[in-house]
């Protein structure tokens, strides 16, 4: 029973590998577009049937404007860079949300949620292209199929350890350490390295829909102001610190800038 567990394990590992055209790295990814994108999408018109989405004002038309813009920007740089087609499967929406949490996200396949609460903070349209740009990189990246490979990945070692270790006492000792050294020697680095992969994509590409990358670590500030330096340590958290996302992305703006001149964007709102 061990061995078979493990040989999928490892058939799963090899069968999932996708290279991320953005950073050209070799990604785990156990579930294909044509499987999660469905299932993104349905869940996505649920909660949008629950919840109260904000329709024919300014703003509502603004985030919907500005992912419209930064998706096609994306393209722009997907085509120039060999991968042609790439979003041809994604159905790209955005929505505001009346809720008062300071939140965006995004769903595999191109499903974003703006809530009204994070509008303080972004102030411009050029602070929606920040956080635009972010979830955009998160659907762009596949991070949420990503994370449920490895939450998968997880499981399996868990049942692994269990079918291994056949003392009782041993296996409960297994069982509480693997699940916190998992979670944060795995599953909590995983995220914070996605959350700063889409913080670097996002700042590319919105730099070439033509927002200046700068003010990316001025939202940033604002966050931080707005959070009142309360935090978890960074290490427990799914998160880089906020002065971590301030340096990288005040770092990262000057060859953003650069990538967008490659597209002729030299100026920018």
């Amino acid at each position: 029973m061990k061995k078979l567990i493990l040989t999928v394990a490892i058939f799963v590992i090899v069968a999932a590998c996708k290279t991320n055209p953005f950073t050209g790295k070799s990604t785990l990814n156990a579930f294909p577009n044509s499987q999660i994108f469905p299932t993104a999408f349905a869940q996505y018109d649920q909660f949008l049937s629950e919840n109260k989405v904000v329709k024919g004002t300014a703003e509502s038309q603004m985030i919907k404007n500005v992912g419209q813009r930064i998706a096609s920007a994306a393209e722009r740089w997907l085509d120039a860079n060999g991968y042609p087609g790439y979003l041809n499967d994604y159905k790209w929406e955005y929505n505001l949300v009346n809720d008062d949490a300071v939140n965006a996200w995004a769903m595999p396949g191109g499903k974003i949620v703006f809530y009204t609460g994070i509008l303080p903070i972004t102030q411009t349209e050029t602070g929606v292209a920040v956080v635009m740009g972010h979830e955009v990189a998160h659907a762009l990246a596949d991070h949420g199929a990503q994370r449920m490979t490895a939450t998968y990945g997880q499981q399996i070692g868990a049942v692994l350890g269990n079918v291994a270790i056949k003392d009782e006492r041993k296996r409960g000792m297994f069982n509480q350490v693997y699940g916190i050294g998992s979670q944060v020697g795995l599953l909590l680095p995983f995220s914070r390295s996605h959350e700063t992969e889409a913080d670097r994509i996002g700042l590319q590409i919105m730099a070439i829909a033509g927002y200046n990358p700068n003010e990316a670590a001025e939202l940033w500030r604002r966050m931080k102001a707005k959070s009142g330096g309360q935090a978890p340590p960074e290490f427990m958290s799914t998160h880089p610190s906020n002065d971590t996302r301030i340096n990288n992305l005040t770092a990262w703006a000057p060859l953003a800038r650069q990538e967008a001149a490659k597209f002729g964007v030299t100026s920018f709102k």
